[in-house]
């Protein structure tokens, strides 16, 4: 058990057995292409809600979600771009913008694409995003790190993540 965070954490085995090749959390990080199980461990460390950092984490998720832009339907646009918005406005601590809002968009803009199965995994960063304010956002990326089956989606993902923590997030008792 060379990463006992990960235990602690609760995170999933097989993000555990990863990891455990890798001497350090940091150098798998680095080469990470499971964005699902980046933005989790993002998730259980971000902070209170409200908090810079877990406004933060809603930014960065909004960032992923846009990934779904080219899928979004014409007719569906603008109620994703208006969580979008919203999320955006709220991570990067806009003060006329609250959780309840962010909450309002993304069910708006999921209701909007659960039609077509297609989209519906990658729009579910949308959701992630509004709800990662909330202490249930591990169970929120976990639910769409299981749906998501495109590689090259959570990749993306894992690389918009290290955009923004190029150091591997850790709780603050555990020297972050």
């Amino acid at each position: 058990m060379r990463h006992e965070i990960l235990h602690t954490l609760g995170a999933c085995s097989d993000a555990i057995s990863w990891a455990e090749t890798f001497d350090t959390l940091q150098a798998a990080w680095d080469v990470c292409e499971r964005g699902d199980w980046m933005f989790w461990l993002v998730g259980r460390v971000s902070g209170p809600v409200g908090s810079a950092s877990r406004r933060k984490c809603v930014l960065v998720a909004t960032k992923c979600a846009r990934l779904a832009w080219p899928h979004v339907r014409e007719q569906d646009r603008p109620v994703v771009q208006a969580c979008y918005d919203a999320c955006e406005a709220y991570g990067l601590g806009d003060p006329t913008v609250f959780l309840d809002d962010v909450r309002r968009a993304a069910r708006a803009a999921v209701a909007a694409v659960a039609a077509w199965a297609a989209v519906a995994a990658v729009a579910a960063w949308a959701a992630v995003a509004a709800w990662a304010a909330d202490a249930a956002v591990a169970a929120e990326a976990a639910a769409w790190g299981a749906v998501a089956a495109e590689a090259a989606v959570l990749k993306q993902c894992a690389d918009i993540l290290r955009k923004h923590y190029p150091i591997v997030p850790l709780p603050q008792e555990a020297g972050q």
